[in-house]
């Protein structure tokens, strides 16, 4: 019975598995977001396409900072990656990453919101300048908040004038800077953002019901039967896309934000009982985030299905080409050789 309870994988063993495994599909699945969608053959406007490679590129970037740079950070000790300089912007880089990546989650929902809801400030909102303003000014300010991060850590060893490893500083469990900066960003990501999702969808919800059932009255009164309603279709594939997106967001984050609440809240009374596996879950979820979006554009998106088996079937139609090509060639050169 001891044996066979040995067998069991450990959640460290899960992780040491999940993060290559991560990394391995997270790349190609954005990369081959961003290539689709900018190619702007979905059938979805500008501004959201905009918007969606924007998300794509930031989950792309966390996958490459928090899963393979953590990942060979811990697991291949004593490299480039663990100079103290060096360890210290990788981390800076992760939690800037991830923020880009939430805030564009809370721009493309405020964006769908006020297409949906907000008729008069549609036109001059949900345009593809302010997308353009918008996804280049994230980036910038989360970098901006995140650079306190990098001078979180010292070195733990100098050896031949280089610095090497990263350790907290002292300062940073006792200083009333980093208390407050901790408490400041937290905030900014993931509490702000999730809560913001959340009221967001709860008021868009409410617009659709409202709509929904005056536009069904208006439909009866003028005694028309419409199999089918265009509008209602658009706006149905619009709210399928948002709903999904955000949806995917609240549930792979839920877990993380839940632990992180009940830390703050035992630790100011003073039973801080930390659970390290209900973290560590967390963590992954969050991770996990990075790669459903594709996901949800394949499931969600009859268009971009299209072109995804476009794409995919590309590098085979190339080799078959020139397979063909170099049969045909030989063909040719066999029958020329006979006349000759």
């Amino acid at each position: 019975m001891k044996y066979l309870f040995n067998l069991i994988p450990t959640l460290a063993d899960v992780e040491i598995i999940y993060c290559p495994v991560l990394g391995a599909i997270g790349v190609p699945i954005n990369l081959l977001a961003i290539v689709i969608l900018s190619r702007g053959n979905c059938g979805l406007s500008k501004c959201v396409t905009h918007y969606l490679v924007a998300m794509a590129a930031a989950d792309l970037m966390v996958v490459m900072t928090d899963v393979i740079l953590r990942w060979l950070i811990v697991y291949f000790p004593v490299s480039f990656l663990d100079i103290t300089p060096v360890c210290s912007l990788v981390t800076m880089l992760i939690v800037a990453t991830t923020e880009i990546s939430v805030w564009f989650t809370v721009a493309f929902t405020f964006d769908r919101f006020v297409a949906i809801c907000c008729q008069k400030l549609k036109t001059k909102y949900c345009t593809e300048k302010t997308a353009r303003v918008i996804i280049g000014a994230v980036p910038v300010l989360s970098c901006l908040e995140c650079i306190p991060w990098f001078f979180k850590f010292k070195a733990q060893y100098i050896f031949n004038n280089l610095e090497w490893f990263c350790i907290t500083k002292p300062e940073y469990y006792t200083s009333i800077f980093w208390a407050a900066y901790e408490i400041l960003h937290r905030l900014l990501t993931p509490v702000l953002p999730f809560v913001l999702i959340l009221l967001l969808n709860t008021l868009t919800v409410r617009h659709i019901l409202i709509a929904s059932r005056a536009r069904r009255r208006l439909q009866a009164d003028s005694n028309r039967e419409s199999p089918s309603d265009p509008e209602m279709d658009k706006r149905r594939k619009s709210i399928i896309l948002l709903f999904t997106i955000s949806g995917s967001f609240i549930v792979l984050w839920t877990t993380y934000l839940t632990c992180f609440l009940y830390q703050r809240i035992a630790f100011m009374s003073d039973s801080f009982t930390p659970s390290a596996t209900a973290n560590t879950i967390g963590y992954l979820l969050q991770l996990l985030s990075t790669c459903t979006n594709t996901c949800i554009y394949t499931v969600t998106q009859s268009k971009f299905r299209e072109q995804l088996k476009k794409v995919v079937k590309y590098p085979f139609t190339v080799i078959l080409r020139f397979i063909t090509g170099r049969h045909s060639g030989a063909v040719v050169s066999t029958a020329a050789s006979q006349l000759q």
